[in-house]
């Protein structure tokens, strides 16, 4: 009877393991994987509402909701930028159910990311990059996230579609998209879009309102590429590093392959060459960018990395001293600035006044006869007049002729994109402003120290 009892326990046993890795099918397995890097944003906003009785208005508060993915585990986390849209406030809550309060580092409002940052007790999980540029229809994915308030809501589908263009107004559309009938509700906004790896291949995107079955994302290849801008040690540190570098993908291996260092930067002084691929920066391995400037971030100037890269299939160990940022123009052609400011309708000389004052320099739309001189990259640009000498634009390298393209992260094409940056209320957050000229069809940047104090 004894022997009886213990072989039937065993069957049993062995019954409940076998349910048990039936139950655990790779979509679970993919949840498990990624579920810690998954926060839930909160977010409080004040909106006017007019009294139409007796024509006043009154503030209210507005609760708002989105999802982000961790891209770092100091607490630097992606979402959508329409989710912190003009909040006030922002909370986010991890999986394990513990708060924090965050703030905006930096968004990208043409392309719909932004990147928040919270204070996090220990080191966070950072969600392990897909691909998506394998993609297949009918492919199984799954949408994390904040839906309708109901956190770490998850739900699946397939690949419906691939590079799916949507206009959602006249201020917002997407190209490039991944469509699924996975749902993607209010809330979800900034979550992430897995494959069965756990792996993040899109940024969800709710724009189809009342769409059944019909859900967006934003391809994390091209994320990636925006996130690398948004997390930049020059942006956020204002140390420079000279590091020109693509993403490469060859096979399922992706790699960071170096372009030509710029000219006289600690990456050139270094001795990094092009076509070297850099395989660790610091303690952080490197696949991308995004990666790279992770590693950068937080460093001053001064500050000496290791790069652990190959050469001709031998590795070794450079080492690369940060500079400071600096306010020197840099022979160095860059890609344009990576957002468009809104074209806001404000009068002309209240802009032209404050550009005088605060840049020292007076513009006016590039003449047609002048138009060639812009770079085909440009949509348009403002002609610099006259430089007031003594001015932070005359002391750092902007002469009568340059053609001004940008400030900080956004084109100039015109007057009104001008005034957005300059009317920023994050302005002094800016300084020193980055600005973008060209001249002699090269691109040209540099900093502008500015004395805000002293602007009317």
């Amino acid at each position: 009877m004894c022997t009886v009892l213990i072989v039937t326990g065993s069957v049993a046993l062995c019954e409940d393991s076998v349910a048990s890795d039936v139950r655990k099918t790779p979509l679970v397995r993919a949840i498990e994987r990624a579920k810690t890097s998954v926060v839930n944003i909160h977010s409080e906003k004040t909106a006017r509402s007019e009294d139409s009785l007796f024509g006043s208005g009154k503030n209210r508060k507005v609760n708002g909701m989105g999802t982000g993915i961790v891209v770092d585990p100091r607490g630097y986390i992606v979402t959508n930028h329409h989710v912190i849209d003009g909040v006030d406030s922002l909370r986010v809550t991890m999986m394990d159910g513990s708060t924090y309060n965050a703030r905006i580092i930096s968004s990208n409002q043409s392309e719909d990311l932004a990147i928040i940052k919270i204070n996090p007790n220990k080191k966070l999980t950072v969600m392990p990059p897909g691909t998506s540029s394998d993609l297949m229809l009918g492919e199984t994915v799954i949408a994390v996230g904040n839906a309708f308030g109901y956190e770490h809501t998850v739900t699946s589908g397939i690949i419906s579609s691939l590079s799916r263009d949507v206009e959602v107004n006249e201020k917002q559309s997407y190209k490039n998209l991944i469509q699924t009938d996975a749902s993607i509700n209010p809330g979800n906004s900034g979550g992430p879009l897995l494959n069965l790896d756990g792996e993040v291949v899109g940024i969800n995107v709710a724009i189809r309102a009342g769409a059944q079955r019909i859900g967006f994302a934003i391809p994390i290849d091209d994320a990636r590429k925006i996130i690398a801008d948004l997390i930049s040690t020059e942006l956020l540190d204002h140390t420079y590093h000279g590091i020109l570098a693509n993403d490469i993908k060859q096979g399922d291996k992706q790699m960071l392959v170096l372009g030509q260092p710029a000219k006289d930067s600690p990456a050139e002084k270094s001795g990094l060459q092009k076509d070297d691929i850099v395989m660790k920066a610091g303690s952080v391995n490197v696949v991308d960018r995004v990666d790279l400037e992770r590693a950068f971030m937080g460093h001053k100037p001064g500050d000496t990395i290791d790069l652990l890269i190959r050469r001709e299939e031998k590795t070794q160990t450079v080492q690369i001293t940060l500079a400071d940022s600096g306010s020197v123009v840099r022979t160095t052609p860059v890609s344009a600035p990576i957002v468009r400011a809104q074209n806001n309708e404000i009068s002309n000389d209240p802009t032209l006044e404050k550009t005088w004052e605060v840049l020292g320099i007076r513009i006016s739309k590039v003449p047609e006869t002048q138009k060639h001189m812009l770079n085909p990259r440009y949509e348009g640009g403002m002609l610099i007049e006259e430089v007031r000498p003594q001015s932070p634009a005359a002391m750092n390298g902007m002469r009568r002729g340059d053609i001004l393209v940008g400030l900080h992260i956004w084109e100039t094409v015109n007057l009104s994109n001008v005034s957005y940056v300059l009317s920023n209320s994050k302005l002094p957050s800016f300084n020193p402003l980055k600005f973008y000229i060209l001249r002699k069809n090269e691109t040209l940047y540099g900093h502008l120290p500015l004395n805000l104090d002293s602007t009317p």
